[in-house]
């Protein structure tokens, strides 16, 4: 049976697939095998970034799976070093020629980074609007913006982002942040989204997998789907690559959903930086 993945509407018109496939921390020489991999499974959406050191090979990989580029959705990220409006431009110049694409589905800024730049991430938001609204971003977004960043582009800027790519999974709801999005219409994008694989040995999930059949990673996936999140897990194993897709043919029930929800451990779960104090510039 053919995999369908669902659509979701974002808030300026276009669409995302609920599910795609990430490709951070594979290593460039792994990259074409592994998203060849997702295209042949039934992944239609990459999610990249300029700082993963592999949009190069995403854009190889769409080349040759003979796929159309309009049925690919593919996402990228703005590098930490180059938030002053001109570094920006360059940027996304540099990824549209790394892709070799006239076009990218979402740019996102990578991370506010309010501590440098002093604290403009304002200016930095406005050169992406420029980005849609010449068409070289069909959407545009953030990432790992807290509930007060968000409030700021509200308040100084005239487009509200389409997504928050956010850090999210049962032991780090992030409730806060994904309620502000709610409110504003702005989707979930949830990174990390089992934890880097530490939920999956947590015995509330485990019972859960057990009771349906299913993978701890299956369960935890379809979790995220429920709640309305988007998500891209990643592997470089083929098997697990299909796995992860076979969440779309089976319902946690609101006991089920509850049990995993109430596994949050707020600040004491999350896994990466803090955005509130992040402040890492690659080299």
């Amino acid at each position: 049976m053919a995999l369908t993945i669902p659509d979701i509407s974002l808030n300026d018109g276009t669409t995302i697939p609920q599910l795609g496939f990430g490709v951070f921390q594979i290593e460039p020489k792994d990259t074409v095998a592994a998203v060849t991999t997702a295209f042949e499974v039934g992944y239609r959406h990459i999610d990249t970034a300029e700082m993963y050191g592999n949009e190069a090979e995403v854009g190889e990989a769409v080349r040759v799976s003979g796929l159309d580029r309009s049925s690919v959705y593919v996402t990228s990220k703005l590098n930490n070093a180059f938030h002053r409006p001109d570094d920006a431009r360059r940027a996304f110049d540099s990824t549209l020629a790394a892709l070799k694409m006239d076009y990218i589905d979402l740019f996102l800024i990578h991370w506010p980074l309010p501590t440098l730049y002093d604290g403009d991430y304002v200016s930095t938001w406005k050169v992406l609007e420029e980005f849609q609204r010449d068409g070289r971003a069909r959407s545009i977004g953030v990432s790992n913006f807290q509930v007060s960043h968000l409030e700021r582009l509200a308040a100084e800027a005239s487009v509200v982002p389409a997504v928050n790519q956010i850090e999210a999974h049962p032991y780090f709801t992030n409730d806060e942040v994904r309620a502000y999005g709610r409110e504003h219409n702005i989707l979930t994008e949830a990174w990390s989204p089992i934890a880097q694989g530490k939920v999956l040995d947590d015995p509330t999930v485990v019972d859960i997998a057990e009771q349906l059949d299913r993978t701890p990673a299956q369960v935890v996936l379809r979790w995220h789907v429920q709640r309305g999140d988007i998500i891209f897990p990643k592997s470089t194993t083929p098997k697990r690559i299909e796995e992860n897709t076979r969440i779309f043919d089976f319902e946690l029930d609101d006991a089920a959903m509850e049990r995993i929800t109430a596994l949050d451990k707020g600040e004491a779960g999350r896994q990466g930086p803090n955005p509130d104090t992040f402040a890492y510039l690659p080299a």
